[in-house]
């Protein structure tokens, strides 16, 4: 009997769970507005301008470097290179200054 009353429950929680998935799927439509409602026109032309701006983005995305593509860099060589520009802006600087 607890057998039949499980399997009865269960085939009543998989059809509510049918059920709440259509009403879900048929109320994601949009719905549309009435002619000349003013929100409605300012919300189709911020949509309209960022799809517009996905489309840059997406072009300016193509011009970059992918992370793969990139050569290694000495991490020690780069920081030697560093340091030596900036020993030169210093003496530099103090030569400006008379020392």
């Amino acid at each position: 009997m607890n057998a039949r009353l499980a399997a009865l429950a269960g085939g009543v929680a998989v059809a509510a769970a049918g059920l709440l998935k259509l009403l879900r799927r048929r109320a994601s439509f949009p719905v549309e507005s009435p002619p000349g409602d003013p929100r409605a026109d300012e919300l189709r032309r911020k949509l309209a301008e960022s799809r517009s701006v996905v489309g840059e983005q997406d072009e300016f995305e193509t011009a970059e470097t992918p992370i793969d593509a990139v050569e290694p860099v000495d991490v020690d060589e780069r920081r030697r290179s560093l340091h030596e520009r900036g020993r030169a802006a210093v003496d530099e600087m103090r030569r400006g200054n008379g020392e």
